[in-house]
Protein backbone atom coordinates (compact mmCIF):
# COMPACT_ATOMS: atom_id res chain seq x y z
CA UNK A 1 0.00 0.00 0.00
CA UNK A 2 1.54 3.41 -0.75
CA UNK A 3 1.85 6.13 1.75
CA UNK A 4 -1.20 8.22 0.30
CA UNK A 5 -3.26 5.11 0.26
CA UNK A 6 -2.00 4.47 3.77
CA UNK A 7 -2.76 8.21 5.03
CA UNK A 8 -6.24 7.96 3.74
CA UNK A 9 -6.99 4.26 5.24
CA UNK A 10 -5.74 5.74 8.91
CA UNK A 11 -8.19 8.91 8.12
CA UNK A 12 -10.78 6.64 6.97
CA UNK A 13 -10.76 4.42 10.22
CA UNK A 14 -10.22 7.79 12.76
CA UNK A 15 -13.01 9.50 11.05
CA UNK A 16 -15.58 6.31 11.28
CA UNK A 17 -13.96 6.03 14.74
CA UNK A 18 -15.01 9.66 15.82
CA UNK A 19 -18.57 9.25 14.46
CA UNK A 20 -19.28 6.00 16.01
CA UNK A 21 -18.07 7.62 19.38
CA UNK A 22 -20.69 10.53 18.66
CA UNK A 23 -23.28 8.38 18.22
CA UNK A 24 -25.18 7.44 21.53
CA UNK A 25 -27.78 4.34 21.59
CA UNK A 26 -31.26 4.68 21.89
CA UNK A 27 -32.59 4.68 25.69
CA UNK A 28 -34.50 1.51 25.88
CA UNK A 29 -37.83 2.20 27.41
CA UNK A 30 -41.21 0.29 27.96
CA UNK A 31 -44.43 2.21 26.16
CA UNK A 32 -47.52 3.16 28.88
CA UNK A 33 -50.69 1.15 28.42
CA UNK A 34 -52.05 4.95 26.80
CA UNK A 35 -49.12 5.59 25.27
CA UNK A 36 -51.23 5.68 21.77
CA UNK A 37 -53.72 8.40 22.90
CA UNK A 38 -53.21 11.57 20.78
CA UNK A 39 -52.77 13.80 24.06
CA UNK A 40 -49.68 11.97 24.13
CA UNK A 41 -48.37 13.08 20.54
CA UNK A 42 -49.25 16.80 21.80
CA UNK A 43 -46.82 16.59 24.83
CA UNK A 44 -44.15 14.43 22.64
CA UNK A 45 -43.62 17.12 20.02
CA UNK A 46 -43.51 20.08 23.47
CA UNK A 47 -40.88 18.54 24.84
CA UNK A 48 -37.48 20.32 25.32
CA UNK A 49 -34.10 19.57 23.72
CA UNK A 50 -32.11 19.91 27.39
CA UNK A 51 -33.86 20.12 30.58
CA UNK A 52 -31.67 21.03 33.84
CA UNK A 53 -28.49 21.11 31.48
CA UNK A 54 -29.09 17.38 30.29
CA UNK A 55 -29.31 16.77 26.13
CA UNK A 56 -32.66 14.90 25.10
CA UNK A 57 -31.78 11.43 23.83
CA UNK A 58 -33.83 9.20 21.48
CA UNK A 59 -36.21 6.72 23.20
CA UNK A 60 -37.59 3.54 21.18
CA UNK A 61 -41.14 3.36 22.58
CA UNK A 62 -43.81 5.70 21.93
CA UNK A 63 -44.39 8.47 24.13
CA UNK A 64 -41.53 8.69 26.34
CA UNK A 65 -38.72 10.98 26.57
CA UNK A 66 -35.01 10.94 28.23
CA UNK A 67 -32.41 13.28 28.45
CA UNK A 68 -28.44 12.72 29.77
CA UNK A 69 -25.93 10.36 29.12
CA UNK A 70 -26.41 8.16 30.92
CA UNK A 71 -30.06 8.98 31.06
CA UNK A 72 -31.46 10.91 34.42
CA UNK A 73 -34.69 12.20 33.68
CA UNK A 74 -37.24 9.46 32.14
CA UNK A 75 -40.40 10.54 30.22
CA UNK A 76 -43.64 8.23 29.99
CA UNK A 77 -46.90 9.62 28.85
CA UNK A 78 -50.10 7.52 28.56
CA UNK A 79 -50.52 5.73 32.29
CA UNK A 80 -53.86 5.58 34.15
CA UNK A 81 -54.31 8.34 36.34
CA UNK A 82 -53.89 8.38 40.08
CA UNK A 83 -56.79 8.04 41.75
CA UNK A 84 -56.35 9.37 45.58
CA UNK A 85 -53.11 8.74 47.22
CA UNK A 86 -51.44 9.09 50.40
CA UNK A 87 -48.15 10.48 48.80
CA UNK A 88 -47.37 14.28 48.44
CA UNK A 89 -48.77 16.06 46.23
CA UNK A 90 -46.72 19.56 44.40
CA UNK A 91 -47.78 21.98 42.34
CA UNK A 92 -45.14 22.60 39.74
CA UNK A 93 -45.51 25.17 36.46
CA UNK A 94 -49.24 24.80 36.55
CA UNK A 95 -49.37 21.21 37.37
CA UNK A 96 -49.78 18.71 40.14
CA UNK A 97 -47.61 16.01 40.58
CA UNK A 98 -47.62 12.62 43.34
CA UNK A 99 -43.95 12.57 44.47
CA UNK A 100 -42.86 8.95 45.53
CA UNK A 101 -39.47 9.17 47.06
CA UNK A 102 -39.13 5.49 47.93
CA UNK A 103 -36.00 4.41 45.69
CA UNK A 104 -33.30 7.29 47.09
CA UNK A 105 -31.67 9.27 45.53
CA UNK A 106 -34.47 8.52 42.55
CA UNK A 107 -37.52 10.46 42.64
CA UNK A 108 -40.57 9.23 40.67
CA UNK A 109 -43.38 12.14 39.66
CA UNK A 110 -46.66 10.92 38.41
CA UNK A 111 -48.99 14.31 37.17
CA UNK A 112 -52.06 13.90 39.06
CA UNK A 113 -55.25 15.15 37.28
CA UNK A 114 -54.33 14.86 34.01
CA UNK A 115 -55.72 12.19 31.80
CA UNK A 116 -53.05 10.50 31.00
CA UNK A 117 -51.24 10.72 33.66
CA UNK A 118 -47.25 11.25 32.65
CA UNK A 119 -44.45 9.37 35.10
CA UNK A 120 -41.20 11.54 35.18
CA UNK A 121 -38.45 9.50 37.00
CA UNK A 122 -34.97 12.15 37.98
CA UNK A 123 -32.11 10.78 39.39
CA UNK A 124 -31.90 13.94 42.15
CA UNK A 125 -27.91 13.55 42.74
CA UNK A 126 -27.79 15.00 39.14
CA UNK A 127 -30.77 17.07 38.57
CA UNK A 128 -33.13 19.09 40.81
CA UNK A 129 -37.06 17.95 40.68
CA UNK A 130 -38.31 21.62 40.72
CA UNK A 131 -36.36 22.66 37.65
CA UNK A 132 -37.00 19.36 35.63
CA UNK A 133 -41.07 19.56 36.50
CA UNK A 134 -41.05 23.39 35.68
CA UNK A 135 -39.24 22.74 32.44
CA UNK A 136 -41.58 19.76 31.61
CA UNK A 137 -44.54 21.46 32.50
CA UNK A 138 -45.49 23.31 29.16
CA UNK A 139 -45.23 20.21 27.57
CA UNK A 140 -47.31 18.22 30.26
CA UNK A 141 -49.86 20.84 30.93
CA UNK A 142 -51.08 20.28 27.39
CA UNK A 143 -52.88 17.22 28.93
CA UNK A 144 -56.73 17.70 30.03
CA UNK A 145 -56.82 18.46 33.60
CA UNK A 146 -59.68 16.34 35.31
CA UNK A 147 -58.68 17.24 38.79
CA UNK A 148 -56.61 18.43 41.20
CA UNK A 149 -54.29 18.40 44.41
CA UNK A 150 -56.73 19.20 47.34
CA UNK A 151 -53.84 20.26 49.41
CA UNK A 152 -50.90 20.52 47.39
CA UNK A 153 -47.82 21.22 49.44
CA UNK A 154 -44.54 23.37 48.89
CA UNK A 155 -42.00 21.85 45.89
CA UNK A 156 -39.28 19.65 46.27
CA UNK A 157 -37.73 21.90 49.31
CA UNK A 158 -33.32 22.14 48.89
CA UNK A 159 -33.54 19.68 52.25
CA UNK A 160 -35.72 17.21 49.93
CA UNK A 161 -32.35 17.35 47.48
CA UNK A 162 -29.94 17.19 49.94
CA UNK A 163 -31.29 13.98 51.45
CA UNK A 164 -33.41 12.38 48.25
Amino acid sequence: MTAPRRLLAALLAVAAAGALAGCSSNVALTPAELANDPACADVVVRLPDTVDGQERRWTDAQATGAWGDPAVILLTCGLEPPGPSTLRCITVGGVDWLVDESEPPRYRLTSFGRTPAVEVYVDNDVVSPNVVLDQLSIAISQLPETSQCTAPEAPITEQDDATG
